[in-house]
């Protein structure tokens, strides 16, 4: 005799989800978030009760009790102050306490009560504990923000496996359920955040090419543009909770009617506009948010420029999130890469069935590599404020790159590493990360050190310096998890500069380059004649130090040619110099030996 089993609707569980080993995939999103499983390259949605997959991203905190969810997103439409959604947006800020109706909570706990519910509902749906999860975040997350993901996961409970970047887990999706092949932007243009990632899909690799975003980019925005400009300020974030959840229904309609109207609860009516209701045309809502698809335009051709691609490069564009319904969205993409937007996923599951894929290849392996990519360059200052990169921006990640330095002085027996993220030539106009200080160097002449800094960049994105001196073997390291994070606005002030004063930037750091050597040069001169000034008649003294000054004199101002013409003035006076002190080097060193010795 055998037992039945029956499973309420959308809660059947996948074959083998018995099986040890199983975790979920995770689209931790702004305003809804969604939680899926893979099985043997099946992939779906995990639903709760009541079928849906979509769980809104809002917490609310009431008599003591805390809900997420539908319950909670009807009590913020309500302007029920005990309730919050949105906060997904201030992730860089983690330490940020946020006022919930006199409940203060960090975007990190609030984060964990939403990934709570999704493993609460996968658990459901598998009839087993999830213990593992691989958790997406916008390409433009910066590392305070990652690293506030992670803890948001540890606090839920959850084994973090792996953080992906929103639009490569929606590539990986659509990849593999469509067997392409090529070069594909995703457009992700969510409730809160923009992203548009360029990959390259073949024989199963997936490889980021560029990336571009805002994390202050997104549904959200265009919910407020609709918000009549009387009512803004009637509550928080802008306007009345109420209205944007009015509002939210109306850019809805807008995607399939070409008029949408609502009606408004009796205390927040405007007479002198029809009584209680609000309506709009489409023509009306995207004369009103051009600006804004305008925005995520410029987005996607800066990461073409990025990649070095022409928009007939791109054999096609997987659209991601629910703003992408928009037909004004739908139809400037299309104007841009010159074909039609491929439609055929679920925007708003896609993101979450690439994170389920993603993690049943890490627990059970896969045959497709997934490369992400840093979203900025990572380097340090050298001498003169110089920013030397050691991982380029677009470089996939995880990945190790070491560069060797070596000390300016001599008898120099510390050095600091100042770590900078950004794309400007002087490292002060990027961002400072993290510094730390090697000690312990010998006191060596000048040059003479060597001493390996290695910068590592795991697969979430989170970064580690060391710096070892090559003798000793002494190293000291830092994990970079900065205090503050990086505003979107500053991110794109930063990227927008470096493009702007490119050939600036370059011509200032090769003036700077060559007063730092022609210093070098004077330091190396300068510490000789000290050791061995016997070697100089006064003639030949006074000749070198009218050069040293100048070479000085050059150094002072901004003609870069000037400067190496008396920098290689000062190596041609002070040749003789150098060979007597050779000289005199190899003398020492065989005196009292015979030739054999020697040899």
């Amino acid at each position: 005799m055998s037992l039945l089993q029956i499973h309420e609707p959308g809660q059947t569980p996948l074959p083998h989800a018995s099986e040890a080993g199983m975790a979920v995939g995770i689209d931790l999103g702004t305003t809804h978030s969604v939680v899926a499983v893979s099985d043997h390259g099946n992939a779906q949605v995990l639903r709760n009760i009541h079928g849906h997959a979509l769980v809104p991203s809002v917490v609310l905190f009431k008599d003591g009790n805390v809900r997420v969810g539908f319950e909670a997103k009807a009590a913020l439409d309500r302007g029920d102050a005990h309730a919050i959604g949105s906060f997904k947006r201030h992730m860089h800020e983690a330490a940020t306490m946020l006022d919930i109706g006199g409940v203060q909570k960090s975007p990190v706990e609030l984060s964990a009560e939403i990934l709570k519910t999704l493993k609460a509902q996968a658990e459901k749906a598998l009839g087993r504990e999830v213990r593992q999860a691989v958790i997406t975040v916008p390409a433009y997350f910066d590392d305070s923000a990652r690293q506030a993901t992670k803890d948001a996961a540890r606090l839920a409970g959850l084994e973090l496996l792996r953080l992906i970047n929103e639009p490569t887990a929606a590539a990986l999706a659509y990849g593999l359920d469509n067997a392409v092949e090529g070069i594909y932007a995703i457009y992700d243009f969510g409730g809160g955040t923009f992203d548009v990632s360029l990959l390259k899909l073949e024989k199963g690799v997936f490889q980021v090419l560029a990336t571009r975003g805002d994390t202050h980019l997104g549904g959200d925005d265009i919910d407020r543009i609709l918000i009549p400009s009387p009512l803004m300020g009637e509550g928080k974030e802008e306007g009345d909770s109420t209205v944007l959840g009015i509002v939210r229904k109306i850019k809805e309609q807008l995607s399939t009617s070409d008029i949408a109207s609502a009606e408004l609860p009796p205390t927040l009516a405007l007479p002198h506009k029809g009584g209680g209701n609000i309506s709009y045309t489409r023509a009306d809502f995207e004369a009103l948010i051009a600006p804004i698809v305008a925005r995520t335009i410029e987005c996607c051709k800066q990461a073409l420029a990025d990649a070095k691609l022409s928009a007939q490069d791109v054999k096609g564009v997987v659209m991601v999130g629910g703003s992408s319904r928009i037909p004004l969205v739908r139809r400037e993409v299309e104007k841009l890469f010159g074909t039609k937007p491929l439609t055929n996923v679920n925007p708003d599951e896609v993101v979450a069935v690439g994170a389920a894929i993603q993690a049943e290849g890490l627990t059970r392996g896969s045959n497709n590599l997934l490369l992400d990519v840093i979203p900025l360059s990572l380097g340090l200052e050298t001498m003169g404020g110089l920013f030397e990169k050691i991982i380029q921006r677009n470089t996939p990640i995880p990945i190790a790159a070491t560069q060797e330095f070596t000390t300016y002085q001599d008898n120099q027996t510390g050095m600091q590493i100042h770590v900078y993220q950004g794309e400007r030539e002087m490292a002060a106009d990027n961002r400072s990360l993290a510094k730390f200080e090697l000690t312990g160097i010998p006191p060596l002449t000048a040059g003479i050190a060597r001493v390996k800094v290695t910068f590592m960049v795991d697969a979430d994105g989170l970064l580690t310096v060391s710096a070892q001196e090559q003798t000793t073997g002494r190293m000291q390291h830092i994990e970079v998890k900065p205090s503050y994070g990086l505003p979107p606005e500053e991110m794109e002030r930063m990227l927008r500069e470096s493009m702007e004063h490119a050939r600036a930037d370059i011509m200032g750091r090769l003036l700077v380059e060559a007063r730092v050597e022609a210093e070098r040069a004077i330091i190396e001169i300068e510490s000789a004649m000290k050791t061995d000034s016997h070697l100089l008649s006064e003639a030949e003294k006074k000749l070198i130090a009218q050069q040293m000054q100048a070479v000085r004199n050059a150094a002072g101002g901004a003609d870069r040619d000037y400067i190496d013409a008396e920098v290689s003035e000062l190596g041609r006076v002070a040749q003789n110099f150098a060979e007597r002190r050779m000289n005199q080097s190899i003398t020492k060193a065989l005196k009292g030996k015979n030739i054999k010795e020697a040899t």
